[in-house]
C-alpha cells in the first residue's frame, strides 16, 4: 500500500480546516485514512499547525510520501530536518546525541523566528488599527463641525425672520397709529 501523508479537507464553505492524516494514495481525499497525525488551520493569521512529530517522523521513516502543502508544513515544523538529521547520524557522519542538540538549536532559531513574525503582525494590526481609528475620529470631527456650521447658520436665519418679523410688527404698527383718527381734534 503506497502511503502519503496529506491534508483532509474539513470545515464549512470559505472557512477550510484540515487534518493532516497518512492515507492510501488510492483513497479519496476526504475518504478512509490509516492515521491522523496532526491538523492545520490556515484560517488564523498566522496558521495554526498541531503535529504529532514522532508520529509523523515515523511515517515519513517508513516511507510514506507527503504531498506539496504537507511537505511546507513538515519542513516548517522541523520534521524534514530531524529527517535529515538522523540520516546523517545513521551514515556515520555524527552520533544521534549530536543530531539532537543540532536539532535543539534549529529549533530555538525557529522559535525565535515565528514568535518575531507574530510580534510583526501584531504590529501591524495595531498600526492599521490606530490609523483606521484616527482616520474616523477625524472624520467624526469634520461632521460634527459641519453639524455645528449649519445649526449657526439656521439660527442666523431664525434670529434676521425674527428681526425681519419685529421689523414688520413695527411698520404695521405705525401704519395703524397714523391711520387712526385723532381724538385730539
Amino acid at each position: 500500500m503506497p502511503a502519503k501523508i496529506r491534508l483532509a479537507r474539513h470545515g464549512r464553505i470559505n472557512r477550510p480546516f484540515y487534518h493532516i492524516v497518512v492515507a492510501d494514495s488510492r483513497a479519496p481525499r476526504d475518504g478512509r485514512y490509516v492515521e491522523r497525525i496532526g491538523s492545520y488551520n490556515p484560517n488564523t493569521h498566522p496558521a495554526t499547525i498541531t503535529l504529532n512529530f514522532e508520529k509523523a517522523l515515523s511515517w515519513l521513516e517508513n516511507g510514506a510520501q507527503p504531498t506539496e502543502t504537507v511537505n511546507a508544513i513538515l519542513r516548517r515544523e522541523g520534521v524534514l530536518h530531524m529527517r535529515h538529521l538522523l540520516k546523517g547520524a545513521a551514515k556515520g557522519a555524527f552520533t544521534p546525541e549530536v543530531a539532537e542538540q543540532k536539532f535543539e538549536e534549529w529549533k530555538a532559531k525557529n522559535e525565535v523566528k515565528k514568535s518575531n513574525e507574530i510580534n510583526s503582525i501584531t504590529q501591524s494590526k495595531i498600526a492599521v488599527e490606530s490609523t483606521r481609528f484616527d482616520a474616523e475620529k477625524k472624520k467624526n470631527e469634520e461632521r460634527l463641525a459641519k453639524i455645528n456650521e449649519a445649526k449657526a447658520a439656521q439660527a442666523k436665519v431664525e434670529a434676521e425672520a425674527r428681526a425681519a418679523k419685529a421689523a414688520e410688527a413695527a411698520v404695521a404698527e405705525e401704519s395703524t397709529e397714523e391711520n387712526k383718527p385723532s381724538e385730539e381734534k
